[in-house]
């Protein structure tokens, strides 16, 4: 349809060629996205690999630094949150210093360097 036949087309024929020209762009736009998504995935270096399917690297057990005087079976290893026991020993007054364990020199981790 040129651009003089618009004007003069019927509703039906518009409708129609409306529909044809959504339907082609909508095809084109998938294609389009579908080849900027495997571009942005090899660019991150992802191709292939879903985040789902990506397994977490395994820490390391750390062995625990601070240990509560009261309950000497709750500890801490100093990572993540401070323990609520901890919290509250800090509110008392108390230091870090003064929760660690102490550890003979054969329990003792030696440091490579």
């Amino acid at each position: 349809m040129e651009k003089d036949d618009w004007a003069s087309g019927t509703t039906a024929e518009l409708w129609r060629l409306y529909d044809e020209v959504t339907t082609v762009l909508s095809r084109r736009m998938i294609a389009e996205k579908a080849k900027l998504e495997e571009r942005l995935r090899r660019i991150d270096g992802t191709a292939g690999v879903q985040n789902d399917e990506r397994a977490r690297r395994p820490y390391p057990p750390v062995l625990p630094k601070y240990q509560n005087p009261k309950d000497p079976s709750e500890t801490w290893s100093g990572r993540g949150k401070q323990p609520r026991w901890l919290k509250a020993q800090l509110r008392a007054g108390k230091k870090l210093d003064d929760l660690l364990i102490s550890r003979s020199s054969g329990q003792r981790r030696r440091r490579t360097g």
